[in-house]
């Protein structure tokens, strides 16, 4: 899965008939951290997501195929999430080992 924010939305007059009813947005891949990263990509959105929105962007065709079903078609990249919040382990994963308890 990747990060991205939704920069704009995408309208074609010919398509695959896979795409027929799905809307296509223009998505910039972020950093984890959330910083833009200058790649852009096109996704279908599953995920009701609009312009200005942080997503998950699903880019594996058996997870794909698994989310719309066998007859997904060609598609490579699904929006299937709106991110509303991300939050880090500042300590790092040996902190995290060494806390009482065991793990997070």
């Amino acid at each position: 899965m990747r990060l991205a924010r939704v920069t704009g939305t995408v309208v074609c007059t010919i398509r695959h008939p896979a795409y027929e009813g799905r809307r296509l947005l223009l998505c910039e891949l972020l950093t984890p951290e959330g910083d833009p990263t200058g790649v852009e990509e096109i996704a279908v959105d599953h995920a009701q997501a609009g312009v200005g929105d942080r997503v998950l962007i699903l880019q594996e065709g058996n997870g794909i195929r698994q989310v719309l079903g066998k007859d997904a078609g060609p598609i490579r990249d699904l929006i299937v999430g709106v991110v509303d919040l991300i939050s880090y382990d500042r300590e790092g994963a040996a902190g995290a080992a060494g806390a009482a308890g065991g793990g997070r």
